[in-house]
């Protein structure tokens, strides 16, 4: 699995015209911060200070918490005003608080609310603000690198030199880059290549790098070529007309040979310190994330009037279809803002003609086949289910290329605004699997991510293919798709897991998806200000 995105975000809290519980003076307020990431207790995560009379309050504290976006993590602010010592505040008066996601919270950026009761009802006039900020060092090292007389350490043939990167630590010297081996070569050029300053310098300039020069051995047994020290500054003065050069010294040899000068020269031609638009960056900056739903209608699931099929809906009204749909979709509407995602069924024969249909709207309206929120796609697939005949084949491209024309469209805008994501939740083997790779290979050139859920018993070998982790996918004709947008998972792996774990699952990889897209794409998010240079340096 992809690792999360977990990355620190930083809220701060203000309120106007709090309830006013004191009798002579204002209220002393203080908001305390709850956390909820499943169905379990909430915990507190922080309190802001208490401000003394005032209704009106600008907390100065702030609360940092680690964001993933692939989970639904629930927030409630409450605000009490503090009348004595006691750390509990179950003895201050309560002045109202605020239920919502740390998703709402970020893809709006700014948050204002009315607070309300434990009873639900309005606290007075009481309003919170939250404002979210992306807690960050954004900028990457772009650098080119190439060197020359390099010691030869192989026999036979010459050396196959590598450079490897490391950052300076409380604890040591940390892996930060390895490049690739360059075979057979003591004069090697690398292929160009990105490091975040982060993981280089930790963003601090002057702090001591260290490269090593290795020439690779299959056995494992790579032998040091040389050593060099720097900083960032030092790389910094790199040009092509004039390169920041360093010397590869390998002490053992040194002491060893008289007039020894160096194993060789390793030569920096271009060091570019760049802005990345992190995830948060394109979400907070205004860009959509457009979720649309695609359902498998073949006879494979079963006749849905029997408890054996798939689609069939058990007395307390779920199926695996609709625990995907659920799981999925409360976790991506939170990051669109008109909450309507169309919805569409394949491989169903539908009425009145009776014609098989490989992209057909649960709702039966071609021109709006929108759903209102996670619950309308439900209700959609409920309705729906009773008035088709399932059939076949099991077909993907079409509804693939379906939502890839809006993708399309999209990109012909200037900036990152609308990314989609598409879900298809499938019981079975793919009818048309060249075309769908056709399908996903054009689609990886465009602003969209692909998931597929698998649901029952079946073999879903194929699917993992489809998952390109083990190698990029390729066209027919052999295309290679320009990046990964693939991610499938068999429900039988949840069955037993928390409901958050699919879609935990699922949509770890999409917030890396969408932002090596978007930057390679040079697409900068539409509300972005001061905005940062993607191509060029700081």
């Amino acid at each position: 699995m992809a690792a999360q995105c977990v990355t620190k975000v930083e809220l701060t809290v203000s309120c106007e015209n709090l309830l006013d519980k004191d009798i002579g003076s204002k209220s002393d307020p203080l908001c305390v911060l709850l956390m909820n990431s499943s169905e379990s207790q909430w915990y507190e995560l922080g309190r802001t200070e208490k401000v003394q009379n005032c209704l009106s309050p600008k907390f100065a504290k702030k609360f940092v918490i680690d964001y993933y976006f692939e989970i639904v993590q629930k927030l409630k602010f409450g605000l009490y005003d503090i009348d004595n010592k006691t750390i509990d505040l179950s003895d201050d008066d309560f002045l109202g608080e605020l239920e919502c996601t740390l998703g709402q919270v970020v893809s709006s950026k700014k948050l204002t609310r009315p607070l309300v009761l434990k009873n639900k009802s309005p606290a007075g006039k009481g309003t919170i603000t939250i404002s979210a900020e992306e807690i960050k060092d954004n900028r990457v090292v772009n650098l080119e690198v190439e060197a020359r007389k390099l010691d030869n350490k192989d026999f036979f043939g010459k050396s196959d030199p590598y450079l490897e990167f490391y950052k300076q630590t409380e604890t040591g010297w940390q892996l930060a880059h390895r490049t690739e081996v360059v075979k057979n070569n003591l004069n090697p050029t690398w292929r160009p290549f990105r490091i975040p300053l982060q993981s280089l310098c930790g963003g601090d300039m002057d702090k001591p790098i260290k490269v090593e020069c290795y020439d690779y051995d299959s056995d494992g047994s790579h032998d040091l070529i040389g050593i060099f020290e720097t900083t960032m500054t030092r790389l910094n003065e790199a040009s092509r007309t004039s390169p920041a050069e360093f010397e590869c010294i390998n002490s053992k040899k040194k002491q060893k040979k008289k007039g020894y000068k160096n194993s060789g020269v390793v030569s920096v031609k271009l060091c570019q310190v760049v802005k990345e638009y992190t995830f948060l960056d394109y979400i907070m900056g205004g860009c959509q994330i457009n979720f649309t739903v695609a359902i498998d209608f073949t006879g494979s699931n079963g006749d849905p009037k029997s408890p054996q099929s798939l689609h069939y809906i058990s007395p307390q009204g779920v199926n695996e279809y609709l625990s995907a749909i659920w799981s999925v979709g409360n976790v991506i509407q939170d990051y669109d803002s008109d909450k309507m995602f169309p919805a569409f069924g394949f491989g169903a024969q539908i009425p009145p003609t009776w014609q098989v249909s490989h992209e057909f709207p649960l709702n039966f309206n071609p021109s709006n086949p929108f759903c209102a929120g996670v619950e309308g796609v439900v209700e959609a697939y409920r309705i729906c289910l009773p008035q088709v005949k399932l059939y076949g084949p099991t077909n993907f491209s079409p509804i693939i290329n379906h939502v890839a024309c809006f993708a399309k469209q999209a990109i012909q805008q200037t900036t990152a605004s609308q990314y989609f994501v598409l879900l298809i939740i499938t019981d079975g083997v793919i009818t048309d699997m060249d075309e769908t790779r056709n399908a996903i290979v054009n689609a990886s050139r465009l602003p969209m991510s692909i998931i597929i859920v698998g649901v029952g018993g079946a073999d879903f070998s194929a699917m993992e293919f489809l998952d390109g982790d083990d190698g990029r996918l390729r066209s027919l004709s052999g295309e290679a798709a320009m990046r990964d947008i693939v991610q499938f998972v068999p429900f039988r792996q949840f069955q037993n897991a928390p409901k958050e774990a699919l879609a935990k699952s699922v949509l770890a990889e999409v917030p890396g998806q969408l932002v090596e897209f978007l930057n390679t794409m040079k697409l900068s998010p539409p509300n972005s200000s001061p905005a940062p240079n993607p191509a060029g340096t700081i």
